[in-house]
């Protein structure tokens, strides 16, 4: 298994090609961007002690994950409609660091071998071959005994395995952005890490990210035709559209999506819970592409960071594709936990109920500790 093609360069497909290296092989990482500043990469992840620090260990990179990390931006504060602080909670001893994903994803860059992603690559199809399996691109094909799919939600290596595709989970997200120079009243508002505004099947949320900046989110439940929609039309209009839902929640709320810069709009898409596959020599996944899930567990990207690590183990164990195979059982079995948390996190937050299914859940991490 010395040819190895990693689709996908997301933490989770260039951690694996780290720790390959790192154990004397050569993957090829195949990138559909031009280049790692062609498209935004995202906001703040938070990286759990036993999941995602326990892989930037391994991968020879705590130095520099600890020099970029911001674990003073582990608070969290959850508020009503009509503004009413009800939690408030300044976490920096939690060992969940927050780090900008495109800090972490340059990090990990910057440990490969030069030459080791293809950027520009996109793979249009995947077909056995004689000797392996041969990805195919505009002008290019090329062979690899190993095809690992890292590329997300809508893989293409997940339909040479699976049936499942993802489900649209009826809540999108109007993404914004923040300039904490330019949106004191945001800044202020967001805290030490992590703000929610939650009511009547609608949420609101800021969140600090790094270099003074904040991102923040307005959730709603929506039909997938009018989410699709709204995707379509200018920036004007999605903000308009949203002052209906939100118009009578407090003023200093509001200002959230009235001073935000549109970055897009994203309806939630999930695998099912519990998502397996008949094991196929030569083909897998990891990250999204196997258990793609709701931001509402936080698990996402620790959970594509430990699956780098016990696939790399698998891939370099000796064993063959029965090791690869105990791979996919494990992760498996790890994703259905966090997926079947981030399918309650997000009923709780998009509820009827209110702010109540926030604030125990908080209050319980609380007694927890």
């Amino acid at each position: 298994m010395d040819r190895i093609a990693i689709i996908g360069g997301g933490p989770g497909g260039l951690l694996l090609a780290r720790l390959l290296q790192m154990g004397g092989l050569s993957p090829v990482v195949f990138e559909r961007d031009a280049h790692a500043g062609e498209r935004p990469q995202g906001g703040s992840l938070d990286l759990h002690d036993e999941t995602g620090q326990r892989a930037m260990r391994l991968a020879g990179l705590e130095a520099e994950f600890t020099t970029a990390a911001r674990p003073e931006d582990q608070g969290d504060r959850l508020y009503d409609v009509d503004g009413t602080l009800l939690f408030d909670r300044n976490g920096p001893a939690d060992d969940r660091p927050e780090i900008d994903r495109t800090i972490l994803r340059q990090i990990l860059l910057d440990a490969l071998t030069p030459g080791t992603v293809r950027w520009g690559h996109r793979v249009l199809e995947i077909t056995p071959a004689d000797d392996g399996h041969a990805l195919i691109g505009d002008r290019w094909c090329e062979r690899f005994d190993v095809v690992v799919g890292a590329d997300g939600a809508w893989s293409r290596v997940r339909p040479l395995l699976s049936h499942a595709v993802p489900v649209y989970e009826g809540v999108t997200l109007v993404e914004l952005g923040f300039d904490v120079e330019r949106h004191p009243a945001i800044d202020a508002l967001t805290g030490s890490g992590k703000m929610f505004a939650v009511g009547n099947n609608r949420v609101l949320i800021t969140q600090r990210n790094g270099l003074g900046h904040i991102r923040g989110y307005a959730g709603l439940r929506l039909d997938e035709a009018t989410a699709r929609n709204w995707q379509a039309v200018s920036p004007e209009r999605v903000r308009a559209e949203l002052r209906g839902p939100f118009a009578e929640w407090a003023h200093a709320l509001k200002e959230i999506i009235e001073t935000g810069d549109f970055i897009a709009v994203r309806p939630l898409y999930a695998l099912p819970v519990g998502h397996r596959w008949t094991s196929r020599s030569g083909l897998t996944l990891l990250g999204d592409a196997a258990h793609l899930m709701s931001p509402f567990s936080g698990e996402g990207v620790n959970l594509a960071l430990a699956d780098a690590v016990d696939l790399a183990d698998a891939l370099t164990s000796g064993h063959g594709w029965r090791a690869v195979t105990g791979y996919e059982e494990a992760m498996a079995g790890r994703a259905a936990i966090a997926a079947e948390g981030a399918a309650q996190g997000l009923s709780g937050a998009f509820s009827s109920e209110g702010a109540s299914p926030v604030l125990q859940h908080y209050l319980s991490r609380v007694n927890e500790h």
